[in-house]
């Protein structure tokens, strides 16, 4: 998959757990996600709408992070 048009940016929650994930959504139907420490290491790419509703999920406290 080609992510050279994706524009990254820093999830806001990234810092406060020592973790730094990067979210590319700008991409048509898919959201790419990457470490942004190891951005060579490549990226998961998911359907949007299945990225919305795992952020729902965890918004809601459906799962214990």
């Amino acid at each position: 998959m080609d992510l050279s048009l994706a524009i990254w940016r820093k999830a806001n929650a990234s810092a406060l757990n020592g973790g730094c994930v990067e979210v590319a959504a700008n991409l048509p139907g898919i959201a790419a996600i990457r470490d942004s420490k190891r951005p060579e290491g490549g990226a998961h790419v998911v359907d949007r709408a299945a990225f919305a509703r795992f952020l729902s999920d965890v918004q809601g406290g459906r799962y214990d992070i």
